[in-house]
């Protein structure tokens, strides 16, 4: 009569030590990954001008695009406070919907990436990292003049000067490769996720500067020249 709730204690008791020592390993995982390693290497080691090729390529070949630069401060070769800066442009005339749309901006992101190699103070990283970003901008949308079909009188559509804003984060996974000397090529790919935007009768704006073209989420790639200083 006694053995089955002493076995049932003794699960009990197990499964509270196992919870109890799966919270503590967690917690020393996170202290371990938020701790800076312990060398003779000091916490500033300079700070690195870049610009990404991939959004000036897109501009040159395209309806829209954008030019970008960032400057990243490197912390212990490990943590990375990172502003990025840059203009958006979008001209574009769409042969179905006969529509002009054409706004031009700047944007900015400000994050943090961390170094996840082992070897911290090598000369190639591969890096992890998050953005918060925000534009505002204005957009001119217009429409030649199309007869109306049933009262038939010209129906223009013309708006001029539209104010917009834009929130967003952009999570970043990202490799940075030393060619020679100070100079390094890196590339990486973003998740973009839309958080608050302006809402206008007309609806969504077409393309966002530093964003791209609208949606709730989007996928991006960079690939930058970089100079650490």
């Amino acid at each position: 009569m006694t053995r089955r709730p002493f076995i049932s204690i003794s699960i009990r008791r197990l499964a509270i030590s196992l919870l109890l020592l799966s919270a503590v390993t967690a917690t020393q995982a996170q202290m371990k990954f938020f701790t800076l390693q312990k060398d003779s290497i000091p916490l500033f080691r300079g700070f690195s001008v870049s610009f990404d090729l991939v959004g000036a390529a897109t501009l040159a070949l395209s309806d829209y695009g954008q030019y970008e630069g960032a400057l990243r401060i490197n912390l212990h070769d490990e943590w990375f406070p990172i502003v990025e800066v840059g203009l958006g442009k979008a001209n574009c005339d769409d042969e179905v919907t006969r529509l002009h749309y054409k706004t031009s901006a700047p944007y900015f992101r400000v994050g943090i990436d961390k170094n996840l190699l082992n070897n911290k103070h090598g000369k190639n990283r591969l890096y992890g990292g998050l953005r918060y970003a925000y534009t505002s901008y204005k957009v001119d949308i217009a429409r030649p003049e199309l007869s109306d079909p049933y009262w038939k009188w010209d129906a223009p559509y013309d708006i001029r000067d539209v104010s917009c804003y834009y929130h967003w984060l952009e999570a970043v996974v990202g490799i940075d490769a030393q060619i020679f000397g100070p100079f390094h090529l890196g590339w990486s790919v973003r998740y973009k996720r839309r958080i608050a935007h302006s809402k206008h009768d007309f609806g969504n704006t077409w393309y966002v500067p530093g964003f791209g073209t609208d949606d709730d989420t989007k996928l991006g790639v960079t690939f930058n020249v970089i100079i650490d200083i």
